[in-house]
């Protein structure tokens, strides 16, 4: 439903990639200056503006194949076969490859939770910012859902969004609880 921050999010995982980046859209809705504030400069990315979604799902394997960092695409469906056919093109590269599930309308989502050959599904919502001591907006911050890891757990995390070099940060009173210091206390004791 945020796709905004969904793509911001897309962007510092890309940003932290060797080489150029390939992101496929059907729609050019995509905020170039917001990407680049993620830690993806301009020059890295390679812009597609496909068709349709067939046109995004052929430029994106297409491009997990040509030798890229890593490889995003704003699509609303993805079947079990095309995303069989996108993880077996990133595993023979070794190509990240992202697909920003993004729908026009609501009722456009109804296959979200249909199952998907990916290793991990993600789900970036938007939270109110960090209040700040002064006027101002603080920096965003996301709730991240980890829906789906192969061979490991879900969790989610509440997150500040990515810096200029594409890292995202845990809010201060997450880091700075008395419940992690002691944590780390225990494990440094034994």
């Amino acid at each position: 439903v945020d796709g905004a921050a969904a793509a911001l999010f897309a962007a510092g995982i890309a940003a932290r990639t060797a080489g150029k980046v390939l992101w496929c859209v059907t729609r050019p809705d995509l905020f170039a200056p917001a990407i680049e504030q993620a830690g993806l400069p301009p020059g890295r990315v390679i812009y597609v503006e496909a068709g349709d979604e067939k046109s995004v799902l052929a430029c994106f394997e297409e491009g997990l194949r040509g030798g890229f960092g890593a490889v995003v695409a704003e699509i609303a469906r993805l079947s079990m076969t095309a995303s069989r056919r996108l993880q077996l093109a990133a595993e023979s590269s070794g190509s990240i490859g992202i697909a920003i599930r993004r729908w026009r309308r609501q009722t456009e989502a109804t296959d979200f939770g249909q199952p998907t050959a990916a290793e991990t599904r993600w789900r970036v919502s938007v939270l109110p910012s960090a209040p700040l001591p002064v006027q101002g907006v603080g920096r965003a911050r996301w709730h991240v859902e980890l829906i789906r890891c192969r061979a490991g757990e879900s969790a989610d995390f509440i997150v500040e969004a990515c810096d200029a070099k594409g890292r995202i940060a845990f809010p201060s009173v997450v880091v700075d609880r008395p419940l992690q210091k002691e944590i780390g206390r225990r494990r440094a004791s034994a």
